[in-house]
């Protein structure tokens, strides 16, 4: 009812997240749903048509535009929401203004206004308030039904609190419903609801008011545990193993979530709450007078000229406004992206200028004037294929505030492009500039503009075609594929490459379908319209004509007549390409159509496809194996639960043996005065850790606790020496001497973020982590035995064979810690918040499995969020700091957390309620939380108080009784577990097993290969050996080598992902050495490729018309080596990149610079000063080897368009041979073609160094490399 609140209790798996979506009208993403939802009067079609952000769902996830500020979120939130009716004489500025300072004061974020949110790439606010920003921006939205997934995820138990308390508040005035899942909820946390719904199985066990939930299960035969909250006590009922029955209840206790259900259903409570949903339905439910009154209040809200018939409150124009502005904000937070795109154009204009630099107007330019022609559209092109996968990256942003009725999907898409639009004409002006005047076209002001305006459209059009390809798919390899297809098309029927008269009548159509085609053709009759060249060559010529008349004279040049020393360039582009002046301006219009076509084709695209692949709710398995699941898959948050552990109770014992064969190890571990210190921008520095001292010791569980931003993580990457910048002091001992070099490899450290191999399954993942971090020389069987330990420890023997990449929040924790246990941590066990994200069940299983790992002589140090009181109490010591990284406590917990109780009421603050939760009130004590406010400085307290000199005393005697012991030895001689060799074939294997499990990435490579083959094949279908012909085969040739743009670009995209999780977790855990990792993934690259570019070869070979006796060659050269460069070259750019986004932009800068010089585009004659260049570019001499064996040796039959008349019974042919077009025209020699084999194995050599000093020099050393070279001066 408006004016509650629901609380949704369950295990994960029980349906809680699905019960939520369905209450929030998500219910596209299901296959059905059955049963009746009503919203007072309305249906849920009408409210998803109508009023769709009045009922939202918030997420658990925390995805926003890395480069807005937080201010910048909230604002554009509250500003596409902004009611029409305000208080008086209150502007929607000032509206957005005062909402934006009220939800930063609530939500404690002053201090990051102006901070960027940021990703797991940029750095941003912290984890804790990322999730608060979240928050705000759902409650801008001012919805009347507000659906909450476990938002409190990451928060202190203080701020989440706060964020409850302020839905409370939004509750009660605004007389809202609000429904809220919570995993882990604390008694002042339950007390704020009305009412509490149980789910268990996808089965309602309970629903009704939230103060008679625990007496209902008591009296069905369950007792809740000392201090267990009643959240955690009404979930721990439909846990068969976390249940605690009560004594004296006699007969048959409900157990299954059906008898359970009907239980309820029998219950007074349950006959209660059926006559309320009736005696609702017959007030509320198909009233049409209450329906015409709500329908009236919402078109209050709306704008003036908002369409009142749908969900939005702003109109159209308002919503581009204000998407145009965000977009403004998200291109001055990322103007690196910018940059380099500017600073891509202007090398490639500088570079072609240079190479076809002054061009003469004489005929040997005209060629060389179709190529930079062809080129000044191709790359621009190819540059707009960079940004599919920015537009992936923004795809669930997008979808949410679709959902939630901020604007129309297909706004973003128009406002990307208005936006677009001036970047672009400044960039493609100043590309046209520089290139047109260094290449010297014709030099007359209209025919430049023509020629700016035609590159100017077609970038933009094109720009248009690649996105509208991304919003089509909802799979970035998929749309990587096609558009990667679309380039090879638009270069194939251009007309540069093979003149629209020599493509087979059969395909001739797809010319007309080409937008480049039409840029292309214009950008020829603007330069040629007005172009007289002088003939470069006449025959007949030289010994023994030297007497010869220019009347009995002919130009070699296309279009030439008898006696005239000068082309026309109208007749030139006619006869060779069937071009006319006549067309430019239709062809232009044509430009413009395909534009607006790709524009509104992308806008109806972005409008209706809204589906994405983000998130899978299914949990997948080895398909070789059930396992002990049973099914194929388990579903996961739907009406069935997924599978239960194993049973607890067996494996706690066997947990309990095992602990007792390992002697407990004598090692203590301590820290002493540790001070952190980073720089920030202006050259000032920031303290995050402040004189923080502490110790772990064997056996003990130890939490590292603090509010949000405290220091908490900052200080566990400190002691587990993973922090890369900043100034570290203090001390750091082993029994009080230096940590042994191997300190990383001989500790755990589970990290908040579960990175894995998603590919991988969990038995795969933890064996992985044996395999690499154990001596090598430990027999396999013993590997695999504590796999199936570890496996047994963390209860995953149920999903030893599910992917990692489709678990479920508590799984992937528990595949985390499994993984770090696998390596057989000797000293100590780090764990960042392994309980974030659980619910109260899976962190009570997570904690009592640290308890026993600490029980069994393991060291642990922990950062924990929101434990409730019982999980507190599994912890034996505590360090608790605040704000600034200062130490608030240090010290024993106690038993029922009686000392550390103790010590702060002895110091002044209040005393703790019996049935309060210790963790919380500390908190609360120190001012954690938001809007927190304290009167007791307790660092100062802690400072003077006896308990920190107990520590020093301590700190004292720890290191002198251990400096009386032997030095902790150093167990890994070298770095590393196992050898290079060793580490190679394991990470070979995984790579192997990655890729085929992810068929997605390979069909992409199989379909672009086979649909390039066959394109290219049948577009040059059975060239003849004329003129035109000869070089038909060389762009036939030219154009296969294009495909590995593309494909590089996929390829990037996956050594990044890799890469990241090496350099995330792996790295830090010294699993293996980076070399071998490299290595690796050129190793499982190179098969694959191989056999595409195989594929490729069959479906081009023969086709082309190409001889049969040369193909060995061709295969060996196209099938085999070309392959192994364009795979090296592409992930050496990658080894340089930090994302596939820059990646993608330097490889097709890159490429473009490779392939200008390899003497198609331009005659090596022509390239003047740049002819080293085609000395140094590998595609001379791939090209020369495939063209040169392809047709070197024959005979050249000029058709009749290509005889020259000298007289009228003369007809001249300018080339005899293919040997002498080559030769002159290319500087390709068939002589060369073993040569060309050894020069590209060589080339490929030196790629394979570059990939591994480029990965060295950008991605593992560290430091800046200006400021080395600085101090090496």
């Amino acid at each position: 009812m408006p004016g509650e609140m629901l609380l949704v209790l369950g295990r994960p798996g029980s349906g809680c997240s699905t019960f939520l979506k369905v209450l929030s009208n998500q219910m596209a993403e299901y296959h059905a749903v059955e049963g009746d939802v009503c919203y007072d009067s309305f249906t849920p079609e009408e409210i998803a048509k109508q009023y769709r952000g009045d009922v939202i769902y918030c997420p658990e996830d925390d995805v926003h535009f890395p480069t807005l500020t937080v201010e910048q979120t909230l604002s554009f939130a509250i500003k596409t929401r902004t009611p029409h009716t305000r208080f008086t004489n209150q502007s929607r500025e000032q509206f957005n203004r005062d909402v934006v300072d009220i939800l930063i004061r609530i939500f404690g974020l002053h201090h990051a206004r102006n901070t960027v949110v940021g990703n797991a790439a940029i750095r941003g606010v912290s984890g804790g308030e990322k999730k608060r920003v979240s928050i705000a921006e759902a409650l801008s939205c001012r919805s009347l039904i507000s659906s909450w997934d476990n938002s409190t995820r990451g928060l202190d138990s203080s701020t989440a609190l706060e964020f409850i308390q302020a839905l409370r508040i939004g509750t009660d005035i605004g007389r809202i419903t609000t429904i809220v899942s919570l995993y882990q909820a604390g008694e002042q946390l339950y007390n704020l609801f009305d009412k509490v719904c149980v789910i268990s199985e996808g089965r309602m066990v309970y629903f009704g008011p939230a103060k008679a939930a625990r007496q209902h299960f008591m009296d069905m035969g369950y007792e809740p545990y000392h201090r267990q909250t009643t959240s955690d006590f009404l979930v721990s009922v439909t846990d068969p193993n976390a249940r605690n029955f009560r004594a004296e209840v006699g007969g048959s206790i409900p157990r299954t979530a059906e008898e359970m259900a009907a239980y309820f259903l029998a219950s007074p409570l349950g006959q209660a709450n059926r006559q309320s949903v009736d005696n609702y339905r017959n007030l509320y439910v198909g009233k049409p007078e209450r329906r015409e009154a709500y329908s009236l209040s919402a078109v209050m809200e709306h704008a003036r000229h908002a369409p009142k018939g749908n969900s939005y409150t702003i109109s159209i124009p308002m919503q581009v406004r204000a998407v145009m502005v965000r977009r403004v904000q998200i291109i001055k937070g990322d103007i690196t992206s910018q940059v380099v795109q500017l600073v891509a154009q202007i090398f490639q204009a500088i570079v072609m200028g240079t190479v076809f630099y002054n061009l003469p107007d004489a005929t040997s330019g005209y060629f060389s004037r179709g190529g930079i022609l062809f080129f000044a559209l191709f790359f621009g092109a190819l540059s707009a294929m960079a940004e599919i996968p920015a537009l992936y990256a923004q795809r669930p942003i997008v979808l949410r505030h679709h959902k939630a009725a901020m604007y129309y999907p297909f706004i973003e898409s128009l406002a990307h492009t208005v936006v677009d639009i001036p970047i672009t004409f400044v960039i493609q002006g100043i590309f046209s500039v520089l290139l047109y005047f260094l290449v010297n076209l014709q030099r007359t002001a209209s025919q430049f503009f023509i020629f700016f305006m035609v590159v100017f459209t077609m970038t933009t059009a094109m720009k248009g075609f690649f996105r509208l390809v991304a919003a089509a798919f909802k799979e970035e390899s998929s749309a990587t594929s096609v558009a990667g297809i679309g380039v090879l098309v638009f270069s194939l029927y251009t007309g540069y490459t093979i003149p629209r008269l020599s493509i087979p009548s059969a395909l001739r159509w797809i010319t007309y379908l080409n937008p480049l085609g039409f840029g292309f053709e214009s950008l020829m009759m603007n330069e040629f319209h007005t172009l007289n060249g002088t003939c470069s060559t006449l025959v007949p010529q030289g010994p023994g004509y030297e007497n010869v008349s220019l009347a009995n004279q002919v130009c070699t040049t296309v279009g030439a007549q008898p006696g005239m020393p000068t082309v026309d360039g109208n007749v030139f582009t006619y006869l060779s390409y069937d071009y006319k002046y006549s067309d430019l301006w239709r062809n232009y219009g044509i430009i413009c159509a395909f534009g607006i076509g790709f524009l509104l084709m992308l806008l109806f695209a972005t409008e209706f496809n809204t589906g994405s692949a983000f998130d899978s709710a299914v949990t997948l398995f080895k398909q070789s194996k059930g396992g002990p699941v049973g099914p194929a898959n388990v579903r996961r948050d739907e009406e069935k639960a997924a599978p239960s552990a194993p049973n607890e109770d067996a494996h706690k014992q066997s947990k309990a043996s095992n602990g007792k064969e390992k002697p407990a190890p004598p090692d203590i571990f301590t820290w002493h005065h540790v001070q952190f210190v980073v720089p920030i921008s202006g050259g000032s520095e920031r303290r995050l850790l402040d004189n923080v001292s502490g110790y772990v010791a064997p056996g003990k569980l130890t939490a590292l606790m603090g509010e949000s931003g405290a220091g908490k993580t900052t200080l566990l990457n400190v002691l587990a020496q993973r922090v890369d910048v900043g100034i570290v002091s203090g001390d750091r001992f082993i029994n009080g001497q230096p940590l042994p070099s191997d300190f990383q490899a001989q500790t755990g450290y589970c990290q908040q973020m579960d990175t894995h191999l998603p590919q991988a399954t969990v038995r795969e993942a933890i064996l992985s982590s044996a395999h690499l971090r154990q001596s090598e020389f430990v027999p396999m069987e013993e590997i695999q035995a504590h796999v199936d330990k570890c496996l047994q420890m963390c209860g995953l023997e149920a999903y030893a064979d599910a992917v990692v990449g489709s678990l479920g929040v508590e799984h992937k924790k528990r595949t985390t810690i499994a993984v770090e246990l696998a390596a057989k941590p000797k000293l100590l066990l780090f764990l960042d918040e392994p309980t974030s994200g659980l619910d109260s069940q899976s962190a009570w299983a997570i904690i009592t499995f640290l308890r026993e790992l600490a029980d069994s002589g393991q060291a642990i140090l922990c950062t924990i969020h929101q434990p409730s009181g019982e999980l507190f109490q599994l912890f034996d010591k505590l360090l608790l700091l605040r704000k600034g990284g200062q130490t608030v406590y240090f010290g024993d917990i106690g038993d029922k957390s009686s000392t550390m109780l103790k010590y702060f009421e002895l110091n002044g603050a209040p005393p703790c309620d019996e049935d309060a939760n210790p963790a919380e009130y500390m908190l609360d004590v120190i001012g954690a939380g938001a809007t927190a406010n304290k009167s007791v400085d307790w660092h100062n307290v802690w400072q003077i108080s006896p308990e920190a000199a107990v520590l020093e005393d301590e700190l004292g005697r720890i290191h002198a009784e251990g400096r009386s012991r032997p030095v902790v030895q150093t167990e890994i001689r070298t770095q590393f577990a196992t050898s290079w060799k060793h580490q190679t074939i394991a990470l070979t294997q995984r790579n192997f097993q990655a890729y085929w499990r992810n068929p997605t990435y390979l069909m992409a490579k199989l379909v672009l290969n086979i649909a390039g083959g066959l394109l290219i094949g049948f577009t040059f279908f059975k060239t003849k050996d004329s003129l035109q012909g000869t070089q038909n085969k060389l762009f036939a040739i030219f154009l296969a080598t294009i495909l590995c743009v593309p494909l590089s670009q996929q390829m990037q995209a996956v050594y990044i992902d890799i890469r990241s999780i090496y350099e995330v977790r792996e790295r830090q855990s010294r699993m293996y050495k980076w070399t071998a990792l490299v290595t690796s993934q050129i190793l499982v690259e190179i098969p694959w490729n191989i056999f595409c570019s195989s594929i490729f070869f069959i479906c081009w070979y023969w086709t082309v018309g190409f001889h049969t006796d040369r193909a060995g060659y061709t295969y060996l050269m196209y099938g085999v080596i070309f392959p192994l460069y364009y795979t090296t070259i592409a992930l050496a750019i990658a080894s340089m990149a930090p994302t596939a986004f820059i990646a993608s932009l330097l490889f097709s800068t890159l490429f473009s610079f490779v392939v200008i010089f390899n003497g198609v585009l331009q005659p090596f004659s022509e390239l003047g000063w740049w002819r080293w260049m085609y000395r140094v570019s590998p595609f001379t001499y791939l090209v020369e080897g495939l063209f040169g064996q392809a047709v070197g040796g024959q005979a050249i039959v000029c058709a009749p368009a290509e005889l020259v008349p000298i007289v009228s019974n003369c007809l001249y042919c300018p080339f005899q041979t293919t040997d002498q077009y080559m030769y002159t025209g290319f500087n390709i020699e068939y002589a060369h073609r073993w040569r060309d084999v050894a020069i590209m194995l060589g080339v490929t050599v030196f790629n394979v160094i570059a990939i591994f000093t480029l990965t060295y020099v950008f991605r593992i050393r560290k430091g800046n490399l200006l400021s080395v070279l600085k101090r090496k001066l």
